[in-house]
């Protein structure tokens, strides 16, 4: 029975010859070993070349004809590398297609950018859920979901980025107006005023007195000290801006650590029995069983005095007459002894 042979292709850089055609008797083995005595001149060193098929080296003991080797396949005969053996460089054996593969393990994968925008505008920060009422912001702009914030502050497993928020007085409910319809990159939320939609590229304020989330744009060209959907009143310390730059959310700190100072302040002086009267000045006291404010002795009291009517005289009136009017307002001048009665005139 006769068998078919087959070629191969043999492709050298650093030898006289570019290629040569082989052709393979299956009838006869040949090892690559054999291959390269026969191509290579006397003064070659044969240990000092290899084998590639497609990239990948082949061992000098592979026998001609090889499963592994299709006909038409060209193999390439190549040089090794000097400082091969043990010493750290290359050997020859190692192919691209490795380094490629260890490099791509190491590398991260690129983020989209506008992914990632949009992920802080539709998610939770906390646990990057999608946002789902009720939701709240804190101090910092932040969107949580609230469910999820509290169960985190009961289990005690806030990460340290959000350890300023201490109890639900550092959370802002918001009301986010749905978008009837999904609207254009899969923007859930919108402006409840202009329309723009709630994908980050846009700024949009939480008013803290009412909670309605609504753009900077809408604030902007309706200029108003109240609320464009519930018509509250607010101030301009009352708007936070959400997921703010640096620089906003920098503000919104320092704002945040003014109020604490204050709040401590406030704690304080309620402690020390330092008490802020209106229209007066401080009293300082000492607080009863009864909830009074007791002064303490040497203190004032604000300038408070008792009433007397010659203070209050009216125009044209004598200031002795005006008091005579009131039996409180003029002492008695007459004395009684054990021997004598002392009456005034008109009254004897």
């Amino acid at each position: 029975m006769h068998t078919k042979s087959h070629q191969v292709f043999i492709q050298s850089q650093n030898l006289q010859f570019k290629t040569q055609t082989l052709t393979l008797d299956p009838s006869q083995t040949l090892t690559l070993h054999n291959l390269k005595l026969s191509l290579l001149p006397d003064n070659q060193n044969p240990s000092s070349f290899y084998f590639t098929l497609n990239g990948k080296p082949l061992k000098d003991s592979s026998f001609l004809p090889n499963p592994q080797i299709a006909p038409l396949s060209t193999l390439i005969l190549q040089t090794r590398l000097s400082g091969g053996g043990g010493d750290g460089g290359a050997t020859g054996a190692e192919s691209r297609d490795c380094y490629l593969n260890m490099y791509a393990e190491k590398k991260p994968d690129k983020i989209d950018p506008h992914e990632q925008r949009l992920s802080k505008w539709l998610n939770c920060s906390l646990s990057n859920e999608p946002l789902k009422p009720p939701c709240v912001i804190d101090r910092l702009g932040n969107m949580f979901n609230k469910e999820t914030l509290v169960e985190a502050l009961i289990g005690k497993k806030l990460p340290k980025e959000f350890g300023y928020i201490k109890g639900l007085k550092d959370m802002i409910n918001i009301q986010l107006e749905v978008v009837p319809s999904e609207g254009l990159g899969n923007a859930r939320f919108q402006c409840p005023v202009s329309g723009l939609e709630f994908n980050g590229k846009y700024k949009f304020f939480s008013l803290k007195n009412c909670g309605h989330v609504v753009s900077a744009k809408a604030l902007k060209e309706v200029k108003s000290s109240a609320c464009l959907v519930c018509y509250k009143e607010f101030e301009e310390c009352d708007k936070i801006v959400i997921n703010g730059d640096e620089e906003e959310v920098v503000v919104l700190r320092e704002r945040m650590e003014e109020d604490r100072l204050k709040v401590k302040d406030k704690k304080r002086k309620v402690k020390h029995g330092i008490v802020d009267v209106k229209g007066g000045d401080k009293v300082a006291g000492k607080m009863k069983g009864n909830g009074k404010v007791e002064n303490v002795k040497g203190v004032s009291n604000g300038g408070s005095k008792r009433f007397k009517a010659g203070d209050m005289v009216p125009a044209n009136a004598t200031k002795d007459v005006y008091a005579s009017l009131f039996t409180s307002s003029q002492k008695n001048k007459f004395k009684e002894t054990y021997s004598c009665r002392s009456l005034p005139l008109g009254r004897n």
